[in-house]
């Protein structure tokens, strides 16, 4: 059977990468979704690129929040027009191989499993291959998410049928992370699909780019998602920068150039 597969993409002046994110879900082998742009007031043309696409594929969807409030609150609000059975998201910069959702499907349908992942590899703000591949352990534990986010948001999927709907934090950075400690506290162990499946687009204004924000946001979901105290929290961070230092390396592996 095929179920219907609700794409979450917030998106903020992304003029320079949104057409070439939609035309990367319209390429896909499966068919069967749904792809909610929820905009975060924009002041580029973000909105008028949207309109083009959703006039010639009725499965786009555009809404836009009243004011400025971060991507976790337009994920909240695409996930609450969700209609479909599977959850997924992407970003309005990254990009997925056209095989993405077909694999994941099957992964899911298969293996009776309600969560699904996969390795990813990463290009710069042009496009150009980055030759890095982003892989993860191949039985994924709860502490060892706790410790490091392996798990890249463009690539997880879930079922609502088993979770219901994970509502999204409202911390404004890092939101994806504790969707997916929610999903391995209720199942324990994830595995990985052993394909890179998607691109991750690396930006110089990104979380990911700046390892000090990076620490700051780290600290922030323990102290506020999880309501740990600072005595608490600084121990976690201990944690988090052995594994980002010297776990996380080895699961990022170099690939030859395509040129």
């Amino acid at each position: 059977m095929s179920y219907l597969v609700s794409i979450i993409t917030p998106s903020y002046n992304s003029e320079k990468f949104i057409a070439e994110t939609i035309r990367s879900v319209q390429n896909q082998s499966y068919t069967n979704w749904e792809m909610i742009i929820v905009d975060d007031c924009s002041s580029d043309r973000t909105e008028s690129i949207i309109s083009d696409f959703i006039n010639d594929d009725p499965r786009i969807s555009f809404y836009q929040l009243q004011k400025n409030s971060g991507a976790g609150v337009a994920r909240n609000q695409a996930v609450d027009l969700a209609k479909g059975r599977y959850i997924a998201f992407l970003d309005s910069d990254d990009l997925w191989k056209p095989e993405k959702l077909q694999k994941q499907i099957d992964f899911l349908s298969l293996n009776n499993a309600p969560f699904s992942f996969s390795f990813y590899e990463c290009i710069d703000e042009s496009g150009a291959p980055l030759n890095l591949r982003v892989e993860a352990p191949k039985k994924l534990h709860y502490w060892q998410l706790f410790f490091c986010n392996f798990v890249g948001n463009l690539t997880g999927v879930y079922d609502t049928h088993f979770f219901g709907k994970i509502p999204i934090s409202n911390i404004r950075k890092r939101q994806d992370w504790m969707v997916w400690l929610t999903v391995l506290k209720k199942i324990k162990i994830a595995e990985p699909i052993p394909d890179s499946l998607a691109f991750y687009r690396v930006r110089k204004d990104s979380i990911s780019s700046s390892k000090w924000r990076l620490v700051q946001h780290n600290f922030t979901v323990y102290r506020q998602f999880h309501h740990f105290n600072v005595f608490v929290s600084l121990c976690c961070m201990v944690g988090f920068l052995f594994t980002q230092l010297i776990i996380k390396p080895r699961y990022i592996k170099k690939l030859k150039s395509r040129i």
